[in-house]
This record gives C-alpha cells, sequence and structure tokens, in this order.
C-alpha cells in the first residue's frame, strides 16, 4: 500500500509498472477516491473522470477496450520530471487496436501527488492518432 512518505515521483513511477504489469490491484490503490483524469478531444476517453471507479473502470477501462487482448501492449516512461506534489511524465505507448491496425503513441501528462496517492491527471497526446488506430472507421 502506498504510504505518506512515498515521493511523488515514486507514486507515479510505481503506478506505470502497476500498467505495464497489468496489476488492477496497484493500479486502484495509485489513485486518490476522489481522482481525476482529464484528456482532451471528442474520443471516448475524453473528458473529465472523476473519482477512482470512473477513473480506473471507466477512462482506463474504456481505453484498454479498444486494444486486442491478444496482442503486446507496451508503456515505457521516457522522462520524469518533479517539483512539489506535480509530476510530468512522457511516455511511449504501443499496443493492436481491435481494429487490426497498430497503436503507436507518445504521450505526456501532469499528474498531482496528494497524500501518497494520484489527485490528479492531465494527459496529452495525439487524439487523432488514437482515433486512426483504436476507432472503426
Amino acid at each position: 500500500m502506498t504510504t505518506n512518505t512515498s515521493t511523488p515521483r515514486t507514486v507515479v513511477l510505481r503506478y506505470f509498472d502497476a500498467l505495464t504489469a497489468g496489476d488492477q490491484e496497484t493500479i486502484r490503490d495509485s489513485w486518490a477516491e476522489d481522482g481525476s483524469v482529464w484528456y482532451g478531444g471528442d474520443l471516448p476517453i475524453s473528458g473529465t473522470w472523476q473519482g477512482r471507479d470512473r477513473v480506473v473502470d471507466g477512462f482506463l477501462g474504456t481505453a484498454f477496450a479498444h486494444l486486442d487482448p491478444d496482442r503486446e501492449v507496451g508503456i515505457e516512461v521516457t522522462n520524469v520530471f518533479g517539483e512539489g506534489e506535480q509530476v510530468l511524465v512522457e511516455w511511449h505507448s504501443w499496443a493492436t487496436g481491435r481494429t487490426g491496425r497498430p497503436y503507436d503513441q507518445r504521450n505526456i501528462a501532469v499528474f498531482v501527488i496528494r497524500d501518497g496517492r494520484i489527485a490528479a491527471m492531465r494527459e496529452y497526446a495525439d487524439t487523432q492518432n488514437w482515433e486512426r488506430a483504436l476507432i472503426d472507421a
């Protein structure tokens, strides 16, 4: 379990490790009960998702539902910068969509960490790339 002594950087890297491993318990534990995600664009995952259950089951669940579960899903953190309770993360992610098309994306997000958990995330990505790879035309 994450404790208040975890650094914001450690909390975020633990979360990415859990995403990579598919560790649902740690993913859920990484989020504050009232945590939120904002994702731009006009996609099934766009908008603001408020509350741990909506973030994990809604935002993440919707995103992963567009991926082929029988193919590799990869996530590699490439940069981490932090100041106080905020951590900026860049990562590379790849998969195959249920569409059969490849998904290859560079992402960036600002995380806000409070009391050892993710309180907020604002993610910025190429939403057109997401749509081309993962949405049926």
